[in-house]
């Protein structure tokens, strides 16, 4: 025997699910605050978010009548004790994307070379200093790309640490 069975569950309590969108440019950010829930960036620092995503999304989902949006900021993170070698391996590891259009236009708004200048990188304390700042922009949501310089395990720690 075999049957095919289509169905559909609805839950009265439950909310859909939050819905971001990849949105640097200006239509984009304008189309994600209008009909999405928020954004997620990447190769996008604190300077560009606070200048030009947040300010650009909010505006738009406030004209939209809708709810202050998420915004996801997805950012190289590494607890290192030499910046200046993680800041080279970042960017000879991460070179592509500051070759690609939108996020070498992040990078050049941001006023750096590579990806390493947007990269949270330092001891303990710098992070959560660059944790906080990213925090008082507006930015709702962290999304860490532990890098594979220093001690991957001791950013995961002091990360979990500071959830």
């Amino acid at each position: 025997d075999q049957y095919r069975v289509n169905g559909q569950i609805t839950v009265k309590e439950s909310s859909g699910v939050p819905l971001v969108v990849a949105a640097l440019g200006d239509i984009m950010l304008k189309h994600a605050g209008t009909y999405a829930d928020g954004t997620i960036t990447w190769m996008t620092g604190a300077q560009t978010l606070e200048s030009h995503i947040i300010p650009k999304i909010r505006k738009a989902a406030a004209d939209a009548g809708k709810p202050a949006p998420r915004i996801v900021a997805g950012m190289p993170v590494a607890i290192v004790p030499d910046k200046d070698a993680a800041r080279d391996r970042i960017d000879k590891g991460m070179k592509m994307y500051g070759q690609l259009a939108s996020y070498r236009a992040m990078l050049d708004n941001e006023g750096v070379d590579g990806p390493s200048g947007i990269a949270i990188i330092g001891d303990e304390k710098e992070l959560r200093s660059a944790i906080g700042r990213l925090r008082d922009i507006g930015v709702t949501d962290l999304n860490c790309a532990v890098l594979g310089v220093g001690d991957p395990e001791v950013t995961f720690d002091f990360l979990a640490s500071e959830l």
